[in-house]
């Protein structure tokens, strides 16, 4: 997946926005809370994932590392350099989207209902 294609996908899960909190060329996707962190300057995506998983996809892929800049228990950095299938890339979105959601407050995941 490009940045582009990732974009798109991030975008069209409910409730989430993007924005610049950090600086001009990082890309943060929110539901509520941030759940992916985009590079447009480094074509680098951060994602949060189960610690244990995070491990086993670490191990099979050299693109994916420990967060950059972030824990590096629970986020994961990956290069996009197009050996990580866009499959994969798309169930850890999708996974790292859903921890988010779960960890929301009742009052919160009432918000979300109701964008």
């Amino acid at each position: 997946m490009n940045v582009e294609e990732i974009r798109d996908y991030c975008l069209s899960k409910e409730g989430v926005t993007e924005s610049f909190p950090f600086n001009e060329t990082t890309l943060v996707f929110k539901v509520i809370k941030m759940f992916c962190l985009l590079g447009l300057d480094d074509s680098r995506i951060s994602l949060k994932n189960d610690p244990e998983k995070n491990i086993e996809l670490r191990a099979h892929y050299s693109a994916i590392i420990p967060g950059y800049h972030l824990n590096k228990q629970h986020w994961n950095t990956i290069e996009l350099n197009g050996t990580v299938p866009g499959d994969l890339m798309k169930e850890m979105i999708d996974e790292s989207y859903d921890l988010i959601v779960k960890s929301l407050t009742k009052k919160q995941k009432e918000e979300l209902s109701k964008l």
